[in-house]
């Protein structure tokens, strides 16, 4: 497993061997325009953003901490586009593979979107749309890691851990074009 260090907006946290991270994560919920998002984090960085009808919450006390607030105005600003880019830390663990497609997702632009064949391309793994897919499923930071803007190489939506309702409303906010339907 491999933690990322850092990207242009979001700042991926390592925590330093000499420091290992022991803290509980802590986790809260808000209701949005979308229904009810829940923010985890864990010493300081944002560990999870996912929909509550979608998933259960963190192992973890239920708290709102000053990260979990920071994390909840940004994404309050970016449903109501108010906000393009997100500046937050933010931990993750995946494989090598995982990390270097979240790491390449997060460079897509707001209003934009890309291929997971683009993706897959991007990170020196052409034949590994499908893997790259697979990948973007797990991100457990939905909106933040911008998931939502990876499409079907024919332009429809093609899969979201929460659901493809979720990712077009997503992309409608940021005006995104797509085919309709769903693959």
């Amino acid at each position: 497993m491999q933690n990322l260090d850092f990207t242009d907006q979001i700042e991926f946290v390592e925590p330093k061997e000499e420091e290992p991270v022991h803290d509980t994560k802590k986790y809260f919920f808000y209701e949005t325009m979308l229904g009810k998002i829940g923010i985890a984090e864990r010493s300081g960085a944002v560990t999870d953003i996912f929909f509550a009808s979608q998933t259960p919450p963190p192992v973890g006390t239920e708290e709102e901490t000053f990260i979990i607030k920071e994390a909840y105005r940004q994404l309050d600003e970016y449903l109501h586009k108010r906000r393009k880019d997100f500046k937050l830390p933010v931990f993750m663990e995946g494989t090598e593979f995982q990390m270097k497609v979240w790491r390449e997702i997060t460079k897509i632009p707001y209003g934009k979107t890309k291929t997971y064949a683009e993706i897959a391309e991007a990170v020196g793994s052409r034949m590994a749309a499908r893997a790259v897919g697979q990948t973007a499923n797990k991100n457990p930071i939905a909106i933040v890691i911008p998931c939502h803007r990876v499409i079907g190489e024919s332009g429809k939506l093609i899969g979201y851990a929460a659901g493809l309702n979720f990712k077009s409303m997503l992309l409608d906010i940021e005006g995104c074009k797509y085919k309709e339907g769903w693959h």
